[in-house]
């Protein structure tokens, strides 16, 4: 059973006490050349949240914020012309699952949405694209343990090498 699974449609209570803490750690977050290619759209209202269940499960969650990254402003690596837009969007919505963790409040990372509903429903502008969701609220019961982890996910070995990459 994943976090998102023990979730679903059990989020309850509002978290508008903590609202602006849970984006202030994206504004600070380090993006590329620092030039936060990003913009948050925060979605709390229940005619937005109806909305927002057209393109994604967001598990009850009574805060949603949809991380979109803007291809204009993104710092592109010149070696390879790799753009960054991702990378970028997922340490702001880090920053904001760890200040949510601090805070209490429980969240739930989305990337299976329909991009092209999000962007109807909520204007979103050609330039920009929706990288993630974030969803936020308290968990109506206790999650699954961290333990889980040790069964659940590959050996440290298979993971990290030394040196050179074997």
């Amino acid at each position: 059973m994943t976090a998102a699974d023990q979730l679903d449609g059990q989020f309850h209570g509002a978290v508008e006490n903590v609202v602006f803490e849970l984006y202030h750690p994206a504004r600070i977050a380090p993006t590329g050349a620092n030039r936060q290619p990003f913009k948050l759209l925060v979605i709390q209202e229940a005619e937005g949240l109806e909305k927002l269940k057209k393109a994604a499960n967001i598990y009850g969650a009574p805060l949603a914020v949809v991380v979109c990254g803007d291809h204009r402003k993104v710092w592109v690596r010149p070696f390879d012309q790799k753009n960054i837009l991702d990378i970028d969007a997922s340490i702001v919505t880090d920053h904001m699952m760890l200040q949510a963790t601090e805070l209490g409040v429980n969240t739930v990372w989305i990337c299976y949405f329909n991009p092209a509903v999000l962007r109807e429903e909520f204007q979103i502008p050609d330039e920009y694209e929706a990288v993630n969701i974030l969803a936020f609220g308290y968990a109506a019961e206790e999650g699954p343990s961290p333990e889980r982890h040790d069964k659940a996910r590959k050996p440290i070995e298979d993971l990290v090498c030394y040196e050179e990459f074997k």
